[in-house]
């Protein structure tokens, strides 16, 4: 009787001891010496189905406005060819058929009064918006790291003078001054126009962070390092500083789309954004208002493609946030 206790408790730590090591195993496969962030982020990603739902549905975006002229021929109709078959003249131009004229002929319906095919401006919508979205965010990018690592890494004038920059341009009435100068540019390309007016206002949120993320990394040993073996500030710069600040830069890139998808549809509902016949869905959105009542499927489509893409690209911005800059995810 004496000699079962000892034995059991022994045979306790034995199991405590095999399960430690198998938890350690565990963790050591799960985080394997050398991989770099995107190996991380791919192994997180597969974890997500979220995630990975919103991963596809960005990636179709990205092929509908990338094969828009494509894709919007296969409909057999273009986003500007009228079809006055398609609606019904004695009731103001009301769409023939249910849901808005969905038929085999017109996929997605038509418009009303006009009888343009919602399939082809969908489509071609999604090729102004997201061109609009990903040039604009190129700009921010580009314009907001270069501003902040110059500012993290020089300091002292540079810094002060970029730093009162960004205070200055994030203090203005952005929206305000877009609207004014797009109501009063008139023969200029729209989508241009808009591109540089959302990018010119955005660099400055993206700058503050590059620039927290260079104080940190500027007093590194391998930087240091670098610096003693005699680099100039260019090597330093794009050798050791931008790959530690990718990450962030990343993930703040993918949360800014969405943001700048809704600014332009934003600007284009309110009508100082890109002008008839080039479709926007924010034009068709704005449009479709006067016809809720008698056609909500006119408002309902491209509210839908709106509100599908911005998700998208939301949950694949904070599922990359949290992977590629915890400490910023957690604040």
């Amino acid at each position: 009787m004496t000699s079962t206790a000892p034995a059991s408790g022994t045979a306790a730590a034995a199991d405590t001891g095999a399960a430690g090591a198998a938890d350690t195993a565990a963790d050591r496969s799960a985080a394997a010496p050398g991989s770099s962030p995107w190996q991380l982020a791919r192994r997180e990603l597969r974890r997500r189905p979220a995630v990975r739902v919103s991963l596809c549905i960005v990636l179709l975006f990205v092929l509908m406005a990338v094969g828009a002229p494509w894709l919007g021929a296969l409909g057999g109709w273009s986003p500007h060819e009228f079809d006055k078959s398609a609606v019904d003249p004695y009731l103001g131009g009301q769409p023939l058929g249910a849901l808005g004229g969905i038929s085999p002929e017109h996929w997605l319906g038509v418009e009303p009064v006009t009888g343009r095919d919602l399939y082809a401006r969908v489509v071609h919508g999604a090729q102004v918006s997201l061109l609009i979205a990903f040039a604009a965010t190129a700009i921010v990018v580009l314009a907001g790291t270069a501003a902040g690592i110059a500012a993290g890494y020089f300091g002292g004038r540079t810094d002060t003078v970029l730093s009162r920059l960004m205070d200055l341009t994030m203090s203005f009435p952005s929206l305000i001054f877009m609207i004014a100068l797009l109501s009063v540019a008139k023969d200029v390309n729209r989508i241009v126009l808009m591109t540089a007016v959302i990018g010119i206002f955005g660099w400055p949120g993206i700058a503050r962070v590059v620039r927290g993320q260079t104080l940190s990394l500027k007093h590194r040993e391998y930087v240091d390092a670098a610096r003693v073996g005699g680099a100039g500030p260019w090597r330093i710069l794009t050798r050791e500083i931008l790959p530690g600040v990718a990450g962030p830069v990343i993930a703040y890139t993918t949360l800014l789309i969405p943001g700048m998808i809704s600014t332009e549809a934003a600007l284009s509902y309110l009508g100082v954004g890109v002008r008839p016949p080039t479709p926007s869905w924010g034009q068709m959105i704005a449009e479709s208002v006067a016809y809720y009542e008698t056609d909500p499927m006119y408002f309902v489509i491209p509210s839908v493609f709106l509100f599908l893409a911005v998700l998208a690209f939301t949950l694949l911005g904070d599922a990359l946030r949290d992977i590629l800059d915890p400490r910023g995810g957690r604040t």
